[in-house]
C-alpha cells in the first residue's frame, strides 16, 4: 500500500519511548500521540489504565478527532468492546486496528459488531507477545504439584516439621500433555523438554511436530491425557472448546495429574474439575483463568488446599508493553509492504 497519508493513533497508555519506536518504522507514517487524553498506567502495561481518569468535554472530543483521524489504531478505543464499537461506526477510513489483548477475539464479539461491519477492517491481537510469561506460569505450576509447594506452605504457615518426610515427583521423565500447541503451547513445551518432560498435545491442523511426542485433535484428548502426569491448557475461548474439560476428560486422566490453566476458564467444568480434585484424579490444579471473572466468593476453588487461584495476571510483565510495540511495530512493517498480517481476528468465530 501507500503510505503518503498514513497516519496512526495511540488509543491507550504507552510510554514515549514506545512511541517513538513506532514512528521509526517508517518516515512517511504519522503518529498522532496525546498522552493528555490517555488515563495514566498504575502499573506497567496498565492498558486501560486508572479508573478514576476522565476527560473533560473538550478532552473527549479531541480524543475521539484523533482516533477518527487515523487509518490505524494502536489499541481499542478506551480499551474496551464500546470504543471499538464506536470507532468504527465513527471512522470510515479505519483500516487496522492492533489490540492489547492476545485473546482479543471476545473483545470483538462484546462489540456487537456484525460479521459485514468486521469486514471493513483488521484486527489483530498480540498472541505471541505472551507465550514466554504464560509458559514460565505453566512451568511453576507443574513444579507446584510436583514439588507439594502448598502442602509446604501449609506446614510452614502452622510451624509443623513432619515426622515423616514425603518424597516429591520428579518432573524429569514425566509426561506433559498442551492442549492447543500454538504460541503459548509450543513456548511451554519448549520449557517442559529443557526439564526433561515428554510432551504431547492437541492441535487443529494435526501434523507432525518436531520434539513433540504425539499430536491429535481435541476430539483424542481422553486418550493422551490418560498417560499425563501434567496437562496444560492454553486453548481460547470459543464455542468449540467450551467445558472440553468435563467429567469424561477428568475421569480419563492419570489419577494424580496436575492441571494447570493459562488459556480461558470457559474451556473448563469447574464443577468437575472441583469434583476431580476432591477424589484425588486431578492432585494440584493452578488456575489463571476461571468461567466467570473475577472468581465469585461462593467458588469453593478459592478455599481449596490444592488449588492455586491467580488473578489473571500470568500473562503480565514488565517487558510487556515493549514487546507489544515491537510485535506492532513488526506488523505495521508488513502492512506497509501489503504483505498478510498475522494474528488476525476472525470475524465470524472470533479467535
Amino acid at each position: 500500500m501507500t503510505t503518503d497519508e498514513l497516519t496512526i493513533a495511540i488509543a491507550v497508555p504507552l510510554e514515549a519511548e514506545h512511541v517513538e519506536l513506532i514512528r521509526a518504522v517508517d518516515p512517511s507514517v504519522t503518529v498522532l500521540y496525546d498522552p493528555e487524553l490517555l488515563p495514566p498506567e498504575r502499573f506497567p502495561a496498565d492498558h486501560a489504565g486508572d479508573p478514576n481518569f476522565k476527560r473533560t468535554p473538550e478532552q473527549e472530543e479531541r480524543y475521539w478527532a484523533m482516533l477518527n483521524r487515523a487509518q490505524v489504531l494502536y489499541g481499542f478505543p478506551n480499551e474496551s468492546p464500546a470504543g471499538l464499537a464506536k470507532v468504527a461506526e465513527s471512522n470510515p477510513h479505519l483500516q487496522w486496528i492492533h489490540a492489547m489483548a492476545a485473546g482479543a477475539g471476545g473483545a470483538v464479539k462484546a462489540s456487537g459488531l456484525d460479521t459485514e461491519a468486521l469486514r471493513k477492517f483488521k484486527v489483530t491481537t498480540s498472541a505471541g507477545v505472551h507465550a514466554l510469561p504464560l509458559a514460565e506460569f505453566s512451568a511453576f505450576g507443574i513444579l507446584n504439584g510436583f514439588k507439594r509447594s502448598a502442602e509446604m506452605a501449609r506446614d510452614q504457615a502452622s510451624r509443623i516439621w513432619p515426622e515423616l518426610r514425603t518424597p516429591t515427583k520428579l518432573v524429569n521423565g514425566s509426561t506433559l500433555v498442551i492442549t492447543g500447541l500454538g504460541e503459548i503451547g509450543m513456548e511451554t513445551a519448549r520449557i517442559a523438554r529443557a526439564l526433561g518432560m515428554k510432551v504431547s498435545g492437541t492441535k487443529r491442523n494435526v501434523e507432525a511436530i518436531e520434539g513433540i511426542e504425539e499430536v491429535t485433535t481435541n476430539d483424542g484428548l481422553a486418550t493422551l491425557v490418560a498417560g499425563a502426569d501434567a496437562v496444560v491448557n492454553t486453548l481460547p475461548g470459543t464455542p468449540y472448546t467450551e467445558k472440553l474439560f468435563n467429567r469424561e476428560i477428568f475421569s480419563a486422566m492419570k489419577p494424580g495429574a496436575v492441571f494447570v490453566n493459562v488459556g480461558r476458564g470457559t474451556v473448563v467444568d469447574e464443577e468437575a474439575l472441583h469434583e476431580a480434585l476432591q477424589n484425588g484424579q486431578v492432585s494440584y490444579a493452578c488456575l489463571d483463568v476461571f468461567a466467570v471473572e473475577p472468581l465469585p466468593q461462593d467458588s469453593p476453588l478459592w478455599n481449596h488446599p490444592q488449588v492455586l487461584v491467580s488473578p489473571h495476571t500470568s500473562a503480565l510483565s514488565e517487558a510487556e508493553n515493549r514487546l507489544i510495540t515491537e510485535r506492532f511495530c513488526s506488523n505495521l512493517r508488513t502492512f506497509l509492504d501489503g504483505g498478510e498480517l498475522p494474528h488476525l481476528v476472525d470475524p465470524v468465530h472470533f479467535y
